[in-house]
């Protein structure tokens, strides 16, 4: 088998460490996945839940960091997709659920 010359998605936090607005909080406030072809999908853990899409990780900080306030945290490695082979199927023991605000 050989291995294409793409990754896996990549799961990433945002981890705010003040809140200027005074809406989403501290700590992790939203998870997201930025796709092989790097577009980023980001979903809002507050009281007021929303999806956003971005084309790049670049994109989402500079809308969403607030001068380094907030950080992207990617969970985990991107795995190599190997020709004939499935992805892993999702686990309860994925790492994202384990990070603490």
């Amino acid at each position: 088998m050989s291995v294409k010359d793409l990754t896996s998605a990549r799961l990433f936090v945002l981890k705010r460490d003040e809140d200027e607005t005074g809406v989403s909080g501290t700590g992790i406030v939203a998870e997201g996945v930025q796709f092989s072809d790097g577009t980023v999908a980001l979903r809002w853990r507050s009281h007021i839940q929303s999806t956003a899409l971005y084309t790049s990780i670049a994109a989402c900080e500079a809308i969403h960091g607030h001068g380094g306030k907030t950080k992207v945290v990617f969970v985990g490695e991107p795995q190599a997709w190997v020709e004939g082979a499935r992805p892993a199927a999702p686990s309860l023991t994925n790492p994202l659920w384990n990070i603490r605000s």
